[in-house]
């Protein structure tokens, strides 16, 4: 038997979902809404539907409008690949190429917030429903959506490609919400990959979200979400995981790749977890938190910071000086545990000149317990930035595996400002390595082979 709650977009009789893949899909839901009624009916009502996208290029003209709960939109593949990589390529060199642009169910968005109109103008999927209850189980999973291109940003860069700027959202949830899915997506240049306010049981699992210029933005307020198991990586201005005010998160098992402004960046977010992330930068600021976080939890976590490698993207930076810290802590009660740090940037690109790099730093707070951490900081003697790098790929595995020509580099392992007392640092930093006041926080230094403890 045939489900008529399950709808093709290239089956559909509305619309060329080739041309416009918006004006089919807002027709579906249309027809979803028009059938389902009844709220009520034999212990049930609205089931909802799934929307199956296949393999294909689909432009998108009209804004996608949802407000139904118990919607999936699904693909056949989610299509990722690195359009950075293809613009800084010349381009006599594509037509050898086996392909070009991202493929598996692909959406092409051809929409973007311009000045004066708000954030949300430019998505490809806007959510959005008032009343009760909150929409509920909606599900994206398995196709890719694709902003194409930056543009010029004013700021004097050679090329616009580079940018990170072009007013376009892939999904933007601007309702609370509850039991949101997102799984198995490709997510490329665009400005904001997923944009979502309010939510309660959120899952962001298993994602390629990269080459945007902010990926993972969970703003308002929220609790009991998590974002999994994602390889993740944003732009030199924006966030790669951005929390505001949410309770219960739990951040694990992600891959965050270089570049972006910050690998992790909670605002007034309390007891939730990053744990088991390997984070990679080339910036100072890898995980920050701010305003007032409390009783959060980041613990085995691998974090990476060394120079960019690749010559087209080393004239950028998140404009953070190398004293701001890897691990930047505003707030009380946190605990920072069995973290392995590798530091290792550029020196002849310190800001300001010849400051010595800071990995944690402990700005404002109380009751903080960091401990067991093993850092490990060094410079790479002898090495210079070279013009005429191989590929992207050969170039950044080549600087992730080059650890033979490290020396020790000087750094501060742990800073704890004055405005940051009653904290407790054991086991993060020999005793010149850590900076605090030990009348007002306890401490207990690692010890060093063959000094006496």
């Amino acid at each position: 038997m045939t489900s008529n709650n399950h709808y093709d977009v290239t089956r559909w009789h509305t619309g060329n979902p080739y041309r416009d893949i918006g004006e089919v899909i807002n027709s579906i839901i249309a027809d979803i809404k028009s059938r389902q009624t009844q709220t009520d009916s034999n212990g049930g009502g609205k089931p909802g539907a799934v929307i199956y996208i296949p393999p294909g290029d689909y432009h998108l003209t009209t804004q996608i409008l949802i407000d139904i709960s118990y919607l999936k939109i699904m693909g056949a593949g989610h299509g990722f690949t690195s359009s950075s990589i293809r613009f800084n390529a010349p381009q006599n060199e594509w037509p050898n190429w086996h392909e070009i642009w991202p493929g598996g169910s692909r959406i092409l968005v051809d929409i973007a917030a311009g000045d004066g109109q708000p954030e949300h103008a430019g998505a490809a999927f806007y959510v959005e429903r008032s009343g009760e209850p909150r929409i509920s189980s909606v599900e994206f999973s398995g196709f890719c959506i694709d902003g194409l291109h930056f543009v010029d940003d004013d700021l004097g860069h050679n090329d616009p490609e580079n940018s990170y700027v072009n007013g376009k959202t892939g999904i933007y949830i601007a309702s609370a919400q509850d039991s949101f899915r997102i799984n198995g997506m490709g997510f490329v240049y665009l400005e904001h990959g997923l944009t979502i306010y309010h939510a309660d049981a959120l899952s962001v699992h298993d994602n390629f979200i990269a080459e945007c210029g902010n990926c993972v933005e969970l703003r308002g307020a929220g609790q009991a979400s998590k974002i999994t198991d994602n390889l993740i990586g944003a732009g030199y201005k924006g966030y790669s995981i951005y929390a505001q005010n949410f309770g219960g998160l739990l951040i694990a098992a992600n891959n965050i790749f270089p570049r972006g402004k910050s690998s992790v960046h909670f605002s007034g977010v309390a007891r939730s977890s990053i744990t088991g992330n390997r984070f990679h930068a080339f910036y100072p600021g890898m995980v920050i938190l701010e305003d007032n976080c409390s009783e959060n939890l980041i613990s085995a976590n691998h974090l990476l910071r060394d120079r960019e490698p690749w010559p087209p993207m080393q004239g950028y930076d998140n404009g953070l000086d190398d004293s701001f810290g890897l691990v930047h802590i505003n707030g009380d009660h946190n605990s920072v545990i069995g973290n392995h740090i590798s530091a290792s940037p550029d020196t002849a690109l310190s800001t300001p000149p010849d400051t010595r790099p800071v990995i944690i730093h402990l700005v404002v707070g109380q009751g903080n317990y960091i401990a067991s951490n093993h850092i490990i900081a060094t410079r790479e003697a002898g090495a210079e930035q070279s013009a005429d790098a191989g590929s992207c790929f050969t170039t950044q595995v080549g600087a992730l595996l080059a650890t033979d020509r490290r020396v020790a580099l000087a750094v501060t392992a742990v800073l704890v400002a004055s405005a940051a007392t009653h904290n407790t640092v054991l086991d993060s930093g020999a005793d010149h390595q850590v900076i605090l006041d030990r009348s007002l926080n306890a401490f207990r230094a690692t010890p060093v082979p063959g000094q006496p403890v």
